[in-house]
């Protein structure tokens, strides 16, 4: 297997991880009994820095952040996979860096939050480690 094709895959990956992330980590199911939780979180409103904010505005916006990142990482993930193999083999501290950061969200992922996330997390950084090997 050639190592832009791991790219692809992994870029293939993180967006269906992003659009699933974006689709859901706002979704509340009620038989987690989180309505009261959710509900603070959302009328607990304080002044900071000169903005009126709540818990939810935070959730949501670190949320949306994390979507970005993960379409952010599609798009290098896909740029890589489209690099001559000399050219990807010039840059293996970001080829290895890419990899590990995807490892270390993989223990993060299946630490806090729970299979689906865990899967997508651990299949991209599966194949980020087996491009960023291939690819040098």
């Amino acid at each position: 297997m050639k190592a832009s094709l791991l790219y692809r895959i992994s870029a293939g990956l993180l967006v269906l991880f992003a659009l699933g992330h974006t689709i859901g980590f706002r979704r509340v199911d009620p038989s987690w009994n989180a309505d009261a939780v959710v509900g603070a979180m959302r009328s607990t409103s304080f002044h900071v820095q000169g903005f009126d904010r709540t818990y939810w505005d935070f959730f949501s916006g670190f949320g949306l952040f994390v979507s970005v990142f993960l379409v952010f990482a599609a798009v290098l993930a896909w740029q890589f996979g489209s690099m001559p193999p000399e050219h990807l083999s010039a840059i293996p501290i970001a080829r290895w860096s890419f990899a590990v950061c995807f490892v270390l969200i993989a223990g993060l992922t299946w630490r806090y939050f729970f299979l689906p996330p865990g899967v997508f997390s651990t299949l991209v950084a599966l194949g980020l480690v087996g491009a960023a090997w291939l690819g040098g």
